[in-house]
């Protein structure tokens, strides 16, 4: 489904002509479709909103930002159009569209007072051909706006983010709902992207199909509602049906992330969990939580008791982690068991990546740790997620869950962005949960690439649950456990 894939802006620009000469749609019907669409849904959302403001550049979004100029002031509003540029002409559809509106008897301005009398502001400023920082008079606009109290809508992409990576360009609109048009554009679900689109919404123009046919998608948008769940369990299974998954992991003073690696282990199903822990996590461990194994030895038989292993949370920097991180990864090399990879592994894995071939695992970074991976700066990660991701499943031959608003998994030959989850999630121990949750789906059967995707949008998805019910302040990664195994069990 076209609503559920992403695309480059070079592939939408290459195509839409293309795809729209196929329906028999002039280019200026699909720009008449595109405002049409920013403004309905401009009233659903702010359906009071009386005054509109649009802003406008020189180019294609300028014209969409007429087209609802022109359609507010039919419907009654009171509209102000102010121009970034008054003095640039436009050309093509866009001055088609300028036109319209001034046929109209519709006034352009560029006094920047009127925003403050807005009760909605439209977007149409830049479009997705913008490489560079946002220059003047268009970054002092943006800045107006972001600072006016009104709600702001976005004609296809807020100005001043990348299409493609999402990175703020210098500046950029913080928009409440963003309306993008022929197909989404990657840089919108993740990142700084995700967090300056607010509520996007999709509308096709009506040659959807014809777009598909034309070019591949980048990447697939997944949720919890769209992936599939696991099978339904064998009336005769028992214990070991569900796998045996050993969590490593605790040093002195860091019990409680391995311990919220296995109990999110159990609630997600895996029949049977043990831990192998620091000698003094031992008690901090198991107390309170029978149904757990732990132990501090006999490492090596644990690892061959285990149909998945997952190592990471708590696990430290110290001696004991490193005898303890070098035995696992050689023992999961030489035997291609399914390993997933998280925290304090991860660091260890950067200082030894040469050592030990990630076949049959998965690594679920947040940016710091894929900056150490990959040996540049958190701010390089975060510059290009969609990039980051893939060179990560690409450089080291595994699933890679990059963490994050928008996080993305990559198994190296395909990339998908889930839309679920929001801050409530950003707290210390959520991405221990997180390793619980995708190692006992590989325990029960999963693929490390299914596990990975299913995984992160069941914890994704409890976190949204979770504060909905209870505010995104204050949630306690424990908290999820309960909604995990609901979601676990839901159809």
């Amino acid at each position: 489904m076209i609503e559920h894939q992403l695309f480059k802006a070079e592939q939408i620009r290459t195509n839409e002509a293309i795809a729209a000469k196929r329906c028999g749609v002039a280019m200026y019907t699909l720009m008449e479709r595109a405002g049409q669409a920013v403004f309905m849904h401009s009233v659903n959302y702010f359906a009071d909103a009386l005054h509109y403001v649009v802003l406008v550049g020189v180019g294609n979004n300028a014209g969409d930002g007429y087209i609802v100029a022109n359609l507010a002031k039919k419907a009654g509003k009171n509209v102000t159009v102010i121009a970034a540029v008054p003095d640039k002409p436009l050309s093509g559809d866009a001055l088609t569209a300028q036109q319209a509106w001034l046929d109209a008897t519709g006034e352009i301005v560029t006094d920047f007072a009127v925003l403050e009398q807005a009760d909605v502001i439209v977007d149409g400023l830049l479009g997705t051909g913008i490489q560079s920082d946002v220059r003047s008079p268009f970054s002092e606009l943006i800045n107006a706006a972001n600072n006016s109290r009104a709600p702001i809508i976005a004609i296809d992409l807020p100005s001043g983010i990348h299409a493609d990576t999402g990175a703020v360009q210098g500046i950029a609109i913080k928009a409440t709902v963003t309306v993008t048009f022929m197909g989404i554009k990657q840089g919108l679900v993740t990142g700084q992207g995700r967090a300056h689109a607010g509520q996007c919404e999709f509308a096709d123009l009506g040659i959807a199909d014809a777009f598909a046919l034309l070019c591949p998608p980048c990447a697939l948008l997944i949720n919890q509602q769209t992936i599939n769940s696991l099978p339904a369990r064998d009336n005769n299974s028992h214990k070991t049906s569900h796998g045996k998954l050993l969590c490593i992991g605790g040093n002195a003073g860091t019990a409680g992330a391995i311990r919220l690696t296995a109990e999110a282990a159990l609630k997600t199903g895996a029949g049977m969990v043990k831990v192998y822990t620091h000698t003094s996590s031992i008690l901090s461990v198991s107390m309170g939580r029978p149904e757990l194994m732990v132990t501090d030895a006999n490492l090596i038989a644990s690892l061959e008791w285990a149909s998945c292993i997952a190592i990471g949370p708590g696990l430290g920097l110290d001696s004991w982690s490193e005898a303890t991180f070098e035995t696992v990864m050689q023992y999961c090399f030489t035997n291609n068991k399914p390993l997933v990879i998280d925290a304090d592994a991860l660091n260890l894995i950067a200082q030894h990546a040469s050592s030990f071939p990630l076949t049959n695992t998965v690594i679920t970074p947040h940016p710091g740790e894929a900056a150490r991976l990959l040996n540049c700066s958190t701010s390089d990660i975060e510059t290009d997620r969609f990039a980051a991701v893939k060179r990560l499943a690409h450089s080291y031959t595994t699933t890679c869950v990059l963490k994050g608003a928008g996080t993305l998994i990559s198994n190296n030959n395909k990339t998908w962005v889930c839309t679920d989850g929001n801050p409530a999630l950003a707290v210390g121990g959520s991405g221990d949960v997180l390793t619980g949750v995708i190692a006992a789906l590989i325990a029960q059967g999963l693929d490390t690439q299914q596990a990975a995707c299913l995984g992160v949008c069941l914890h994704a998805k409890a976190g949204d649950i979770a504060a909905e019910r209870d505010g995104e302040r204050g949630m306690l990664p424990s908290d999820l456990f309960m909604i995990v195994r609901e979601l676990v069990n839901s159809p």
